[in-house]
């Protein structure tokens, strides 16, 4: 689509799309959405042990996820480089806040490095490389708090997390 346009505007689509892309991987992340997650990288991206293409990158989501019961990832401070017209890299700043069962809530701030790659006119992950600059468990979790039912209160847990089951059970169990 992108090549159709001038230049500098083809630019523009390009990184609006990458963009879009980290932030769909952000979505799956907080939705626990491994084929989702695995949409998102080109068919021959690496997962480590667990090999290459879509089945790996599921099979290392499922892992990463298994104990999940929350996970919000903000990103911000995306720099996206265009290298030619199907390859390009970047970095994106990332907040996480995250809770597994039986582990402490966790902050992190996160550092992305990434490689980009059009597939099949769309972009996508080749590679996605997490560097932690520092994670801090909470002596208490703000999801051991009341529900808040807002707008009666804008304090305790909300509505988000408690819609999805897997959340509420936990939840309900610590309580």
């Amino acid at each position: 689509m992108s090549e159709a346009l001038p230049p500098a505007l083809a630019a523009l689509v390009d990184r609006e799309q990458i963009r879009d892309l980290v932030l769909s991987y952000s979505r799956a992340m907080e939705a626990r959405d491994v084929d989702a997650m695995a949409d998102l990288f080109v068919p021959h991206a690496r997962f480590g042990d667990h090999g290459k293409g879509p089945d790996a990158c599921r099979a290392l989501m499922a892992d990463s996820l298994a104990d999940s019961i929350f996970a919000v990832i903000l990103v911000a401070n995306h720099i996206v480089v265009l290298d030619d017209a199907d390859h390009a890299h970047g970095e994106v700043w990332a907040q996480c806040y995250a809770q597994n069962r039986g582990e402490p809530f966790v902050e992190q701030v996160i550092r992305y490095i990434d490689r980009y790659e059009r597939h099949e006119g769309c972009w996508r992950f080749l590679h996605r490389r997490h560097r932690l600059w520092f994670g801090m468990d909470r002596d208490r979790s703000p999801l051991d708090q009341d529900a808040a039912e807002w707008p009666r209160s804008q304090v305790g847990v909300g509505d988000v997390p408690l819609a999805d089951e897997k959340f509420r059970t936990w939840w309900e169990s610590r309580r």
